[in-house]
């Protein structure tokens, strides 16, 4: 009898780790998916961030208010 409740025992034990072996498995599966959204979204938030960087210098270069200012002939 003692080896039956062993045996129980022993199966038990490897039924929980197989289990939590296939959580862990589904976990990382969703950590990887996650990981890979985070990155297309970086990549696209990087890209709107050089449109917008382009669109800002092209309307500061064309503002007089940012040209530069030549003080000594103004001083003439």
């Amino acid at each position: 009898m003692t080896c039956d409740m062993e045996n129980q025992a022993e199966l038990e034990e490897k039924t929980r780790l197989i289990n939590q072996v296939l959580e862990l498995q589904h976990t990382l599966e969703d950590l990887s998916a996650r990981v890979d959204a985070v990155k297309e979204e970086n990549l696209k938030l990087k890209s709107e961030n050089q449109v917008l960087g382009q669109y800002i210098e092209n309307l500061m270069s064309a503002s007089s208010v940012f040209q530069t200012t030549d003080t000594k002939s103004k001083r003439k």
